[in-house]
């Protein structure tokens, strides 16, 4: 069966989303239980899913990963997605759940796609549509539900993890809408392949890899493959793909099942409470979905 190109978008942010949220739940794992470093944690994540992407890219189009350098426009926004967006986005994230919690650092995340709706406002000079911005409340109102349980107060969260899961909705509308172009050009893999390589090899000057910090066991190693392969290279390529298809804006909404995600493997392996509150939570998101799917 044929996919048209718009539903192609909409399965390719939900994926990414979907795997997203496993990341948190396992990086909490290695941070908090394993003693991982968060620099550590991020540098090897970028530096093997670099790797490991531009490899795939490479096998798929003859080594060809060298020509999207040639056009000093492709450089300029390589260099901005990779830093000030894949960079910081990774790098904040993974502060937010060191200093917090998993929970907190996707709520705080998911102001990304408001950040993202009031640029393209501010850049169009026009107001969102209607039926974008309803889903971004639901978006936003359905994670609150899922991480708070409908009280601000079980929100307690240093002003350090605060300040990180602030920067990373910020980094995550950057990298989002940096690569845009890029990836119609050319491909999702050599780009986000490019952005993860160039970002890691940045942060090794303030945390290099061979400077390990925390404890190998079966079950830190098991779960630091699933944050590289299904957390970082299948999460990136598929979302940054899906801009392909479907606007920024809806891009981030879609990928808001990542809580949703999230919460279920919580309650699956880590044994967390799921009431009424996260299924109210688990209906605004999954509405929102739908909605976007059908528009």
């Amino acid at each position: 069966m044929n996919l048209s190109n718009r539903k192609k978008g909409v399965l390719l942010a939900v994926a990414g989303g979907s795997f997203w949220g496993g990341s948190g739940v396992a990086g909490q794992v290695l941070l908090q239980d394993c003693g991982f470093a968060t620099g550590w944690l991020v540098t090897a994540r970028m530096l093997l899913a670099g790797i490991i992407l531009l490899a795939i890219d490479a096998a798929q189009h003859k080594g060809d990963i060298w020509s999207v350098w040639k056009e000093r426009q492709n450089v300029r926004e390589l260099l901005t997605f990779a830093w000030v967006g894949m960079l910081i986005v990774q790098y904040s994230y993974f502060a937010c759940i060191a200093y917090g919690n998993a929970a907190a650092a996707t709520v705080l995340q998911y102001l990304m796609p408001a950040f993202i709706v009031l640029y393209v406002a501010l850049r169009n000079h026009q107001l969102p549509r209607p039926v974008e911005l309803l889903c971004v409340l639901l978006a936003i109102g359905g994670t609150f539900l899922l991480v708070t349980h409908g009280e601000p107060g079980t929100l307690t969260i240093p002003l350090p993890a605060l300040i990180w899961g602030i920067v990373s909705g910020i980094s995550g509308a950057v990298y989002t809408l940096t690569p845009k172009r890029l990836i119609r050009q050319w491909r999702a893999t050599l780009i986000v392949g490019w952005g993860m390589l160039l970002g890691g090899l940045a942060l090794s000057f303030i945390a290099p890899p061979w400077a390990f910090q925390g404890s190998w066991t079966p079950l830190s190693l098991a779960v630091f493959l699933y944050v590289i392969i299904f957390g970082s290279v299948l999460a990136f390529w598929f979302y940054l793909g899906s801009t392909k298809y479907i606007q920024p804006g809806e891009a981030g909404v879609l990928a808001s099942v990542e809580p949703l995600t999230a919460i279920i493997l919580s309650v699956a392996l880590l044994g967390q409470p799921f009431g009424w509150l996260d299924f109210l939570g688990s209906a605004c998101i999954l509405l929102t979905v739908f909605i976007l799917a059908r528009q």
